[in-house]
């Protein structure tokens, strides 16, 4: 039994150029976690941001919340990466600046986790996933074509890779996040892939999603990266342990 004083769980929250948006989701996410999880922490990993981004989020997070401090804007799989290498808690959740699952989410993936889960990821793709505003139809319909592709290439069996809520034991955050080799958005698939392939047990859980404007992902120029990321995984991971 972990001491009582320990860490239950850690919040990791990238963020790159996020001033207009992170004090309400720091604001919502401490009033959460202060009220039921009181042994928990809350890390943002500031991706090179060129506004307040940092400041805002120390000013808020009075003593409550630690700010990483990326050297330059190095892409959102590394900031969460840092930030999924650094936690302390014995479960590890990184969630989107703009808070497009809400945190309350957290409680449904935690009670998963306690029956075993290892990785629970939050899921847009379910019957029933409550999707409470979406997102324009060019932007759905290349993340599903996305979807097709991750599964005719690398995995199968989760409907949907890219939402920005996922859960971690203590153990597969650092196993899966200390092998992760992609920098850019499509880092999602590469911790799903490593999770699968180092035994640990995955489940995929409908959550609530609101699709937020100024999303930082260009549906042309990130998804051809992400293409490109996804065979790159192909070759680089086949026939590997």
């Amino acid at each position: 039994m972990p001491p009582l004083d320990a860490t239950d769980v850690t919040i990791v929250i990238p963020a790159f150029n996020e001033q207009a948006r992170i004090g309400t989701t720091l604001v919502h996410t401490l009033d959460h976690l202060e009220r039921h999880h009181p042994h928990s922490e809350l890390l943002v990993v500031d991706d090179g941001s060129r506004d307040d981004t940092a400041l805002i989020a120390e000013q808020i997070g009075r003593g409550r919340v630690k700010v990483l401090r990326q050297p330059r804007n190095m892409g959102k799989g590394a900031a969460v990466r840092r930030g999924m290498l650094e936690a302390k808690g014995e479960h590890v959740l990184f969630m989107d600046a703009d808070m497009s699952t809400p945190i309350e989410e957290l409680e449904k993936l935690l009670a998963i986790a306690d029956q075993g889960f290892d990785v629970v990821i939050g899921s847009r793709g379910m019957p029933d996933s409550d999707i409470r505003q979406r997102q324009p139809s060019l932007r759905e319909f290349m993340g599903r074509g996305f979807n097709v592709i991750v599964r005719g290439l690398l995995f199968g069996g989760i409907r949907d890779t890219q939402c920005g809520f996922k859960l971690f034991s203590a153990k597969a955050a650092k196993d899966v996040f200390s092998r992760l080799t992609l920098d850019g958005f499509a880092f999602d698939v590469e911790a799903l892939m490593l999770a699968q392939k180092l035994g640990f047990k995955v489940r995929e859980v409908p959550v609530t999603w609101y699709h937020a404007p100024n999303s930082k992902v260009s549906p042309f120029t990130d998804s051809t990266r992400m293409f490109a990321d996804v065979v790159r995984l192909r070759l680089r991971h086949r026939g590997r342990p």
